[in-house]
């Protein structure tokens, strides 16, 4: 799922660091990435090495520089703890809440972005323990107000499911509707009829389907599907209102 609102951001080269690392004090970033593994949708935290949530969950977050922007510092940051680079992320909203930290007044400017994993090596960085994939369903405690940051996140991406076409880099290039359908139960978190969702999705011309079917399979092979680039860009531009 590419965004593509003008809030997004899209780097080449994420690996630079500020030229001078003076820290704006009371302005953080905080970077919520979605995946989707075949069946569950997932969100990549890190566990802390050290400071006061040593040992704790939380989202890709860290400071801001003064010699950058906040859009460059997101990606800045998920790449330096996580080794992730040239990847989209959309700003969600600033988190102002004045107890959000304890010991001080700190806004965060939250980002999230949906990508396939297996596009992506993730590498944790040495200011963490590790970077891990957790199901959205299996999310523990985190640090700070992370949890409020995911929920919102997850409700934007929610609306936008409803609103322009995902799947085009998380399935195989060859699909079938159970596929599609599958990813769009786990985003939106409830259960899809399936007829109904098999005539809406078909009615929008978005998919191609194929002479072909699943193989190798031990239930009834299934027909196979692929996007439409043409009419999966116009309705990425233009959007939709897709209701369940």
């Amino acid at each position: 799922m590419a965004f593509s609102s003008s809030q997004n951001i899209s780097e080449t080269n994420t690996n630079i660091t500020a030229d001078k690392k003076t820290v704006i004090h009371g302005i953080t970033i905080d970077c919520v990435i979605f995946s989707f593994d075949k069946k569950n949708l997932e969100v990549l935290l890190v566990q802390h090495a050290g400071g006061a949530s040593v040992g704790k969950w939380g989202l890709l977050g860290g400071d801001l520089y003064l010699d950058e922007s906040i859009d460059n510092a997101a990606l800045r940051i998920v790449y330096e703890l996580t080794s992730l680079d040239n990847i989209y992320l959309e700003q969600l909203k600033a988190f102002t809440d004045p107890d959000r930290v304890k010991s001080t007044r700190v806004v965060t400017v939250g980002y999230y972005t949906l990508l396939n994993r297996e596009d992506y090596d993730i590498k944790a960085s040495i200011s963490v323990i590790e970077a891990k994939w957790y199901k959205i369903k299996d999310i523990p405690d985190l640090i700070f107000d992370h949890n409020e940051i995911l929920e919102f996140s997850l409700m934007q991406l929610r609306n936008r499911v409803r609103q322009a076409p995902i799947g085009f880099n998380l399935l195989p290039e060859k699909f079938t509707l159970l596929q599609l359908m599958h990813l769009y139960e786990e985003i939106l978190g409830i259960e899809l009829d399936k007829s109904n969702f098999r005539r809406k999705i078909l009615h929008m011309k978005l998919l191609v389907a194929l002479d072909e079917k699943q193989k190798d399979v031990s239930h009834r092979a299934a027909k196979l599907y692929k996007f439409d680039p043409e009419i999966y860009k116009k309705l990425t531009e233009k959007g939709f209102n897709f209701e369940f």
